[in-house]
C-alpha cells in the first residue's frame, strides 16, 4: 500500500515552530522504516487547520480519491484537521475505502469501527482545543480593558509600550493630533480640510500623505483620546493619558453632526430630461415660476421659438399615451390564460425535443466508447479513429449546447408576453395616482425619443407596445379603450401578435424542429 506523508505547522510565520515540520518528517519516516511503508511523497504545509481551505491538505484528499495513495502518515490527528469539515472529510474517505489505512506517531489508529469511532473522537478533542483557545484569548482580552488597557495596536498619536505592557503618549505625535481635535471642534473645517490642515503641521499618514477622510474620521470619534476604551461597543476607563478632554469630544462630536445634516433640496421636476424639443433637437429644461412648474427648450442649439408648457398640461399628455396602452383587470386575466395554454401545448413538444438531444447525447457517448474500443482492439487504424472521433465529439459538443440553450430559454417569451399583460394592466391605474414619478417610469418604458414641440408630446412606441396602441381601438372609432372595443378574437390576434415580436424566445413546436433537431 502507498503512503502519503502529511507534516503541518500551525503558523505561516518562518520565525515560529521553525523545526516543527523538520522534526515530524524524521519521526514519521523513522515510522515507515519500522513498518516497511511506501512512502510516494512528503507533504508540507505552514498553514492553521482551525479553518477549512487548506491547499495543500485538499490536494491530498484529492489525490487519495484518485487512487494515487490510500494510506496517510502524519504526526497525530491534529495535524490533519481542527475543524469539523476536514475532520468529516477524512472519516468519509475511511468509510468508501479510498483511505485504508491511516498511521499516526503518537495515535493509534486501526480501520474498524472501534477505531473510527475514536479517530472521532480525536478529531473533535483538537477542536474542542482551538475553541477553548479562542474562548480564553477573548476572556484575556476581556479581562485587559477591565483593567483600563488597550488591547492590540494604539491609535495615532500613542505608542505600545511593550515593557510594560500599556500605552504610551507619542512625543512627535501626541500635541499633532490634539490640534486636529481643536481645529476640527472650531467649525470652520470639513474633515477633508483638517486632514489637509494638520498635514501642514506635520501629522501625515505612513505614505507621508494627508490622512484620508475615513481615517480622520475615526480618530474623531475615538473616545480613546478622552481617556475611554471601547470594546464590543461597551466603554471602559482607560489608565493612559487622555489627549482631549470629554468636554472637547462631545463638542467634536456635534459640530461632525451639524455637518452631517443634508443640504436643503433643490426643487424637483419629475419629467426634466425626459424630452427633447421638437425644433431645434435641444434638451427641455424646467423651471418654477409662481408656484407652477414650467418646462422649455434650453435654446443652447440656436434660435428656437418653441413656447412654455405647464407642468400639469404636460402630464395630461403623457396619461394619455398611457392609458392609450392600458387594459383592464378583467381581459389582462383572460389574456394570461391564454398564454399560459399556449405555453402548455408548446410544453409538450418541448418535452420531445428535451428527450430526442439527450438520446442523441447518450448515442454518441456509446459510439464514441465503441470507437476506442475498436481501435485499441486494432480494428481501425489511428487516423481512422481520430478524423471519426473527432466528428462524433463534435456532433455530442453540438447536441449538449443546444440542449444548455433551449432549456435556459424555451419559456422566456412566455415571461416575457405576462410582464408586458401585468404592465398594460398596471397603465390603467397609474393615471389616477398623481405620482408624477411614476408616470415618468413607465412612459421611459413604454416610449422612447420623447419630442415636444407646439405644446404637443410625440413619441416613438417601444416593442410590443405599439402592437397594444395601434389596437386600442378594434372598431375604429376614437376615444375607445382596448378592454370596451376589441372582442374575444381581436384581443387573440393581439396576444399573438405580441408572441410573435418575441420569436427569438418562443420555441414552439416547428420552431423547434427546424432550429434544434436540424
Amino acid at each position: 500500500m502507498k503512503y502519503f506523508i502529511y507534516a503541518r505547522k500551525s503558523t505561516d510565520e518562518a520565525n515560529r515552530q521553525l523545526l516543527s515540520i523538520e522534526a515530524q518528517i524524521a519521526e514519521l519516516q523513522e515510522l515507515a522504516t519500522k513498518e516497511r511503508l511506501q512512502v510516494i511523497e512528503i507533504l508540507t504545509e505552514s498553514r492553521t487547520a482551525k479553518e477549512p481551505g487548506r491547499p495543500i491538505f485538499n490536494d491530498l484528499l484529492r489525490r487519495i480519491e484518485n487512487g494515487e495513495a490510500a494510506g496517510i502518515l502524519s504526526w497525530h490527528p491534529d495535524r490533519l484537521a481542527r475543524n469539523s469539515v476536514d475532520g468529516g472529510k477524512i472519516i468519509y474517505l475511511v468509510d468508501t475505502g479510498k483511505l485504508q489505512a491511516l498511521k499516526f506517531s503518537t495515535f493509534w489508529f486501526e480501520n474498524t469501527p472501534q477505531g473510527k469511532f475514536m479517530l472521532n473522537i480525536a478529531f473533535g478533542q483538537s477542536k474542542y482545543y482551538v475553541d477553548n483557545l479562542s474562548e480564553n484569548v477573548k476572556r484575556g482580552l476581556r479581562q485587559k480593558v477591565r483593567r483600563g488597557i488597550l488591547p492590540g495596536r494604539a491609535p495615532l498619536g500613542y505608542l505600545n509600550d511593550k515593557a510594560n505592557h500599556t500605552v504610551i503618549p507619542d512625543q512627535q505625535k501626541f500635541k499633532l493630533v490634539q490640534k486636529l481635535f481643536e481645529l476640527y471642534a472650531t467649525g470652520d473645517y470639513s474633515l477633508q480640510a483638517v486632514s489637509h490642515a494638520i498635514a501642514e503641521l506635520g501629522l501625515v499618514s505612513p505614505s507621508g500623505k494627508p490622512l484620508a477622510i475615513s481615517n480622520t474620521q475615526t480618530i474623531l470619534q475615538n473616545p480613546f483620546y478622552y481617556g475611554a476604551l471601547r470594546f464590543n461597543s461597551e466603554l471602559y476607563e482607560g489608565k493612559h493619558e487622555p489627549a482631549i478632554t470629554k468636554q472637547m469630544y462631545d463638542q467634536v462630536q456635534a459640530v461632525m453632526q451639524q455637518k452631517a445634516k443634508p443640504m436643503k433640496k433643490h426643487s424637483y421636476f419629475a419629467f426634466r430630461g425626459l424630452l427633447l424639443c421638437g425644433e431645434c433637437g435641444g434638451s427641455i429644461t424646467s423651471e418654477r415660476q409662481k408656484r407652477h412648474a414650467y418646462y422649455r427648450c434650453t435654446k443652447k442649439l440656436g434660435k428656437c421659438m418653441q413656447p412654455y408648457i405647464r407642468e400639469e398640461l404636460l402630464a395630461d399628455q403623457l396619461k394619455a399615451f398611457v392609458q392609450q396602452v392600458s387594459i383592464d383587470d378583467q381581459l389582462a386575466s383572460k389574456m394570461s390564460a391564454y398564454l399560459k395554454e399556449q405555453a402548455n401545448k408548446d410544453n409538450s413538444s418541448a418535452l420531445t425535443v428535451t428527450e430526442k438531444l439527450e438520446k442523441q447525447i447518450t448515442e454518441s457517448k456509446t459510439k464514441l466508447d465503441r470507437l476506442l474500443d475498436a481501435h485499441l482492439e486494432g480494428a481501425i487504424d489511428k487516423e481512422t479513429y481520430t478524423t471519426k472521433k473527432n466528428q462524433l465529439l463534435n456532433q455530442k459538443i453540438e447536441c449538449e449546447q443546444k440542449l444548455q440553450t433551449f432549456k435556459q430559454t424555451c419559456n422566456r417569451w412566455l415571461e416575457l408576453s405576462l410582464q408586458l399583460i401585468s404592465d398594460a394592466n398596471l397603465a390603467k391605474k397609474i393615471p389616477l395616482t398623481g405620482n408624477f414619478e411614476e408616470l415618468r417610469n413607465f412612459i421611459k418604458k413604454i416610449g422612447s425619443n420623447l419630442l415636444l414641440r407646439e405644446r404637443k408630446v410625440g413619441l416613438a412606441w417601444q416593442n410590443a407596445w405599439e402592437l397594444l396602441a395601434k389596437r386600442a381601438c378594434g372598431c375604429g372609432a376614437r376615444g375607445h379603450e382596448l378592454d370596451t372595443c376589441l372582442g374575444w378574437q381581436s384581443w387573440r390576434d393581439v396576444i399573438r401578435t405580441i408572441v410573435d415580436n418575441y420569436l427569438e424566445f418562443k420555441f414552439a413546436a416547428s420552431y423547434i424542429q427546424t432550429y434544434f433537431t436540424s
